[in-house]
């Protein structure tokens, strides 16, 4: 078991690293791109957004062909549909057909879908006890290639100059290249199937393929209190981040930024995402989910008032979006791991699938309406409300720890390693 968790997390990490040279792309130029085509800044918000919907449509699909089918068919055909979006956004921009932007974004967002649906993947062989820090390490690969890929976007639209592509559109095409080498990594080499594998090891009475299904995912979020919370904080860690980050190119280009500079701090917003990912896992192992839950509410909260208070000061932007990044690490790690802790294995896809298909709905919407509130508001305004949702997640947080005298995320481990035991 140890081999064959070692390498599956070596393919997760591979095809992390290929997929965030191409994800990040679409997070930089998106709104510059949306604006250029529609001839409005008042929808670019609605590129992002239409990546975000792409996300979240494309989750229970995935997670419904994952469940019957294993891990590796849902994340190869999700890297095909990201590189189809990819080559229409392309086609958009030649053509200046924003509605066929939009719909080239949708299916650009499955990349996304594919590389959160790699964190899953690498908790479904693991330990109860080690299961954070192996969705840390998978979300951690993610920073080589997320890094360097908004910083390849410029040099890879110049190649495109002299052409009818536009040099914003240019990076799309070098994303759709990208996706289709990281599907045959996995369609090649995640062999066995993680999920089915773990499905086989299971106990025969969590065999039941009734389980498996949506409403028998919807049933054990509702029937579990850690669950719901999980669920919660993921959804709003991932809006506070998605609405602030989309609105900051933006936000920059106001104040005299060039597609250099965006790009620098589109990727120290990144770093902060991924890199330190090991560290949140190893807290939430080690101290409990809830208490990594807290420091994300507060690091979100923090960067918020860096970004919404920088104005001119593009080094303060910098530190605000690294910040942001740093905070949603905190809250996706470890709500992730209170998730897949808090709900049965049978129904654990169907679950994590709800889960994304919640987390990127609610950032759509949230980034709809960034774009919106930057116009008519301003950015600072944005800031200040992204800070406000994240109450309710602080205050189920407050009321979970209260309820327990120690960490629901290592009473809920230790009861399922004895479980595990006994069966």
């Amino acid at each position: 078991m140890r081999t064959l968790q070692r390498r599956t997390t070596a393919v997760l990490i591979v095809s992390q690293i290929l997929g965030g040279l191409g994800v990040p792309i679409g997070i930089a130029l998106a709104p510059v791109l949306a604006t250029e085509v529609s001839g409005t800044e008042a929808l670019s918000g609605l590129a992002p957004t239409a990546s975000v919907a792409g996300t979240a449509l494309l989750s229970i699909p995935l997670a419904a062909l994952m469940t019957s089918r294993g891990r590796r068919p849902g994340l190869v055909l999700a890297y095909l549909i990201g590189a189809l979006g990819a080559g229409l956004v392309v086609l958009a921009a030649v053509i200046e057909n924003f509605p066929l932007l939009l719909l080239g974004m949708a299916g650009f967002g499955a990349a996304s879908s594919a590389n959160l649906q790699a964190r899953f993947a690498a908790a479904d062989l693991a330990p109860p006890d080690r299961r954070a820090r192996a969705i840390s390490t998978v979300v951690w690969a993610t920073t080589i290639g997320a890094v360097l890929g908004p910083n390849i976007a410029a040099p890879a639209g110049r190649g495109f100059a002299g052409t009818s592509i536009p040099q914003t559109a240019g990076p799309f095409l070098w994303a759709a290249g990208i996706f289709l080498i990281t599907g045959l990594v996995v369609a090649v080499l995640l062999r066995p199937d993680p999920l089915l594998t773990a499905r086989a090891l299971a106990p025969p009475e969590s065999q039941s393929v009734e389980g498996r299904s949506l409403r028998a995912g919807i049933a054990a979020v509702k029937a579990s209190p850690h669950a719901r919370l999980a669920l919660i904080t993921v959804a709003a860690t991932h809006t506070v981040m998605v609405s602030i980050m989309v609105m900051t190119p933006v936000d920059l280009g106001h104040h005299g930024a060039d597609l250099e500079l965006v790009g620098l701090v589109i990727s120290g917003h990144i770093a902060g995402m991924y890199a330190f990912s090991p560290v949140m896992g190893w807290l939430s192992d080690r101290v409990g989910r809830l208490a990594v839950i807290g420091l994300a509410v507060g690091l979100l909260s923090f960067a918020a008032l860096l970004a919404g208070t920088a104005g001119p000061s593009h080094a303060q932007t910098a530190a605000g979006l690294f910040v942001l990044g740093l905070g949603w690490s905190a809250g996706l790690v470890s709500g992730s791991a209170l998730l897949t802790d808090s709900v049965p294995q049978q129904a654990r896809a169907a679950v994590q699938g709800l889960s994304d298909l919640t987390m990127n709905t609610a950032a759509g919407i949230g980034g709809a309406a960034a774009g919106l509130i930057v116009s008519q508001a301003g950015y600072g305004w944005l800031n200040a409300i992204g800070a406000c949702l994240l109450l309710p997640m602080a205050t189920l947080a407050l009321l979970a720890a209260r309820r327990s005298t120690r960490s629901p995320a290592k009473a809920e481990i230790k009861a399922e390693i004895k479980t595990e035991v006994k069966d």
